[in-house]
Parts: structure tokens; sequence; C-alpha cells
């Protein structure tokens, strides 16, 4: 599998009179017959991703030593995060937009969705440095990761390096994808909108759920809302269970447990690319355990939620 994914990154081509796989960013910069492969080092990194387990559990199952599991798996993670714009991609054609629009109309008919957004809280242990900022509205430490995400539960949008307890909604705000919708969005038929839980503001280009629905209509749009949304829950759920290290406590600096995130978010989307399956829960949907959910933001616009309950439900 180490192999694999070496060649699916790009990461390596084997010599053809040595046998070896070479990378340039973890072929060790040594001669040193004991120095460890690139494959060695993925095999640490995914043994750590999937498992959750500390350090030392890993260095006593794989017989490494600490310092070369804890060198592996950032240098993984480094990696993987250098080519996350190859994996994690915004849907920038048309012909992009429309799969996805059409995938998420197929679930509960809720018209022009691009993505479903969110934050999830990957837990952290106490860091040195600005310990307090790190405290969520729980009172664990942790890093509050957005995501955006299409029908299938593909990532195509991550932000993983912000505080606990930052609100989602300011995270969105100061996105790539947060600030370049804010001054190119070009309208509901052409670039579609985002769908958000009430922690969000309501606007021309993200819509949310109305607090208190007055009629019927405005039902069904929550109902769908909702419906189709969860999506973005299910794909939380799967990737927290596929690596675990996301699910458990991570001890290392806050800026190695960003690297973490989106190595395990690019390799969740090789895995969906593969048609790996996922186990998922009693209920047939793996869902976010750690979604802390947020106070409730007054719309700013509410005139294109209104349209869709006027034209669609």
């Amino acid at each position: 599998m180490a192999a694999r994914l070496l060649f699916d990154l790009n990461f390596g081509r084997r010599h053809k009179k040595q046998r070896v796989y070479r990378h340039f960013k973890l072929c060790r910069p040594t001669l040193r017959s004991l120095s460890l492969s690139a494959i060695n080092q993925v095999e640490i990194a995914l043994r750590y991703f999937a498992t959750g387990d500390n350090m030392k559990t890993v260095v006593d199952t794989l017989g490494f030593h600490k310092s070369s599991v804890s060198r592996s798996v950032h240098d993984v993670s480094q990696a993987l995060t250098d080519v996350s714009p190859k994996f994690i991609k915004w849907p920038s054609t048309t012909r992009e937009k429309m799969a996805i629009k059409k995938g998420f109309y197929g679930i509960a008919g809720f018209p022009a969705v691009i993505g479903a957004v969110d934050g999830t809280h990957v837990r952290i242990i106490a860091p040195s440095e600005h310990e307090s900022v790190y405290v969520n509205c729980k009172g664990f430490h942790s890093i509050n990761t957005q995501a955006i995400c299409d029908h299938e539960g593909r990532f195509t949008n991550t932000v993983g390096k912000w505080p606990g307890s930052n609100h989602d909604s300011f995270i969105f705000r100061g996105s790539n994808v947060g600030t370049d919708l804010e001054v190119h969005h070009r309208g509901i038929d052409v670039d579609g909108v985002l769908l958000g839980d009430s922690g969000y503001a309501c606007g021309r280009y993200l819509v949310t759920p109305f607090l208190r629905p007055v009629n019927q209509a405005q039902q069904n749009y929550n109902a769908a809302h909702t419906r189709t949304r969860a999506v973005i829950e299910r794909c939380f759920g799967w990737w927290k269970r596929r690596f675990m290290a996301l699910h458990g406590e991570i001890k290392v600096k806050p800026e190695r447990v960003s690297k973490i995130i989106v190595a395990c978010a690019v390799l969740h989307n090789i895995a969906l690319d593969r048609k790996e399956t996922m186990a998922e829960d009693d209920n047939g949907i793996a869902c976010d355990e750690e979604d802390l959910g947020g106070v409730a933001v007054q719309p700013r616009n509410d005139n294109i939620r209104q349209f869709i309950v006027d034209n669609y439900f």
C-alpha cells in the first residue's frame, strides 16, 4: 500500500538497477545503509494516521526509534500538504460545478448547491504558547478545522490552522473560498451556493436554515437543507474513523497538527477516488461526534434564501 501511495502522489520512482524507491523529499541525505527509505516513512505515517497510537506505541510496534517515527510522520505530512492542491480542488469549470449541483439536487431536491461547509474540532495537547486561545467552548484544546465537501463527501477545501476558540463563521470569512466568493460570486445560477448551519451568516453565496419557519414552504426548505447538508457530517465521520489520529488527542505542536489534518484530508480524497469502503455506524450513517455547533448568526442577506423557498419549495 505504501508503494502504491508513492506512485499515486508522484513521490518516487523505482530505479531499474538498484530496485529501490527514491523521493527527493523523503530520501534521507545520507549514504548510510540504515537510513529509512521512502516506503518505510510512508508506512510509519500511515500507521500513525490510521491508529491514532502515540509515538511510543508505533515505536514498539514497528521497531524504529522514536525520533525516526516523529520525523517520518512530520516529513510525510509535509509532503502530502505540498501536493494537496492536486487532490483537494475547488470546482472551477462549468462542467465540474454542474456535476456537483446535480449530485446535491439528487439528495433532497435542494437546487444549485456547490458544497456543504462546516467545522470540526481536532483535539490537541495543550500547547506551551497561547494556550488559552486553543480552548474551545467544550473546554478542551483543539484546532477548529473548516471543510467544504461535494455530494460524494470529497473535500474541495480545507482550513486546518485556527485555534479552537475561533468561531466557524470567522474562519469562513477569512478563508480563501470565503474571500473569493465575497468578491467574485456571479449568482446562484452560475456559481451556486454553499449550505451551512445556523452558525454561519446567510448571504448571497451561503444559505442557512430558517431559525423559526413560518409556513410549510420554509419547513420544506429546512428539511431539504438538513438532509442535503448532512453529507458534510458524514464526511467528517468517515474521515475521523478512517484516520483515528484525528479522533483522539494529537500530542504535537499546533503547526504540526495542521499538516497532519491536511495530510489526512488528502488521503481521504485518495480513498474515495479508489472506491475504498468505509464502515458506518449502527444507523447506517457515519457522523461527526465532535461537531460543537455554534451560536446562531443573524442573516446578512435573506433574498437568496427566500428566492429558493418561493421557486422550489
